[in-house]
């Protein structure tokens, strides 16, 4: 029997016939669907969502905005150190059930994916990277902290939270990033699929790798052998170390980022590919035009493009002209591996602003491969909002 609410939270009582999507286990409420609240709240503060008629139907993190609260669970229970411990310990059996081989970072806890929203945490060979995306998350971090460590034991070397670019930005300015439980030098090298990479998650983007791209990576090393190979937005280079492990003839890695440049050069060197690679730090749109090689294989994975509806319109417009330039570096029977991480740009537009490129380019494409992020991001199947990463691998003719 799980323990009830020591103390009564603030209750958010919903307009009548509001209730279907939260019956339904979708994790927001939305502020449209509240008719009124009992009791003083705060951003951050656990709230209460209760029915027209008064019944319970959730708990969660409130935050004064259009998602008002972000739903922890649909049982009256207290959110103590029992319900964070068993949180973790699913969500670890989860990945422990993916079996992967011969890697020791993946993703731990992926928001609305693990019951969790608001809530990111990666784990790099014991270190885990944490971003809480909301005040409510962001001040569970101690009893977080505490949970990870019943859950990883000996094995959690060190906590640091990298929060302070996906808080609210009032709040954030308040929290720098920092390490919260012991500490471990950034970067720090962690093997992947028997490959190894340096992790910055101090300095680098996002946690300090893109640890959702893993299975496309191995997707690339299947057809690379003998290849020539563009990476663009190359990042940390890891397209472009599976590629030349997997004997790919040459890999050109381009960013605009110098601190990423360096980091893809350590990362080939690190695996001993530097007879095969050439790194070039320009703006991949600049590049794209001023070159005239092709390639046997492409890969565009650029940033996401749109982080607002408002921005949806230029964001396709973006990829289009990106993925224009990038089918005519594809040389004919080669193969363009393209990506769009930009939640507000659904998997049907994207596909069509691909087809839009192609017939402006006038090339033949052929789908081989339809791909979505590795299995460690899982996607509520209440909450398909939460899957984000849309690829396609096209043959071009």
């Amino acid at each position: 029997m799980k323990n009830a609410p020591v103390s009564p939270l603030p209750r958010l009582i919903l307009q009548k016939g509001r209730e279907d999507a939260i019956r339904r286990q979708h994790p927001w409420v939305f502020s449209g669907a509240i008719a009124r609240q009992e009791g003083e709240v705060e951003d951050g503060d656990l709230v209460e969502v209760v029915s027209s008629r008064g019944e319970f139907l959730a708990c969660g993190h409130y935050h004064d905005g259009s998602i008002k609260v972000r739903i922890l669970t649909y049982e009256n229970e207290a959110i103590d150190e029992h319900f964070w411990v068993e949180k973790l310990q699913n969500a670890f059996a989860v990945r422990t059930d993916l079996l992967l081989s011969n890697t020791n970072c993946y993703r731990l806890v992926h928001g609305e994916g693990d019951g969790l929203p608001g809530l990111i945490v990666d784990l790099y060979n014991g270190v885990a990277v944490v971003q809480a995306h909301t005040i409510g998350m962001h001040r569970s971090l101690p009893s977080l902290v505490n949970a990870l460590r019943i859950v990883l034991g000996t094995n959690l070397k060190a906590v640091f939270s990298k929060s302070r670019d996906t808080l609210p930005g009032q709040y954030a300015s308040e929290f720098p990033n920092e390490y919260i439980f012991e500490r471990v030098p950034s970067p720090h090298t962690v093997q992947e699929n028997g490959l190894h990479f340096l992790v910055d998650w101090e300095q680098g983007q996002k946690t300090g790798f893109f640890l959702d791209q893993r299975e496309n990576r191995a997707l690339l090393a299947h057809y690379s052998h003998e290849k020539t190979v563009l990476n663009a937005f190359s990042y940390s280079g890891g397209f472009s170390v599976y590629a030349l492990h997997a004997g790919a003839k040459s890999v050109v890695s381009v960013d605009v980022s110098g601190k990423a440049t360096a980091l893809c050069d350590a990362n080939i060197a690190l695996n001993h590919f530097q007879d095969r690679h050439q790194s070039v730090t320009e703006d991949v749109m600049k590049w794209l035009k001023n070159s005239d090689e092709q390639f046997d294989i492409v890969v565009l994975d650029p940033p996401a493009f749109a982080k607002s509806l408002s921005a949806r319109h230029r964001a396709v417009q973006g990829y289009k002209r990106l993925n224009i330039e990038g089918i005519q570096k594809v040389k004919p029977g080669g193969l363009l591996f393209t990506f769009s991480c930009s939640q507000v740009v659904d998997r049907e537009l994207f596909y069509n602003t691909i087809v839009a490129a192609c017939m402006e380019v006038g090339r033949k494409a052929r789908v081989l491969h339809q791909l979505t992020q590795g299995p460690d991001h899982p996607v509520n199947v209440f909450h398909p909002e939460g899957s984000y990463l849309k690829g396609l691998v096209l043959r071009i003719d």
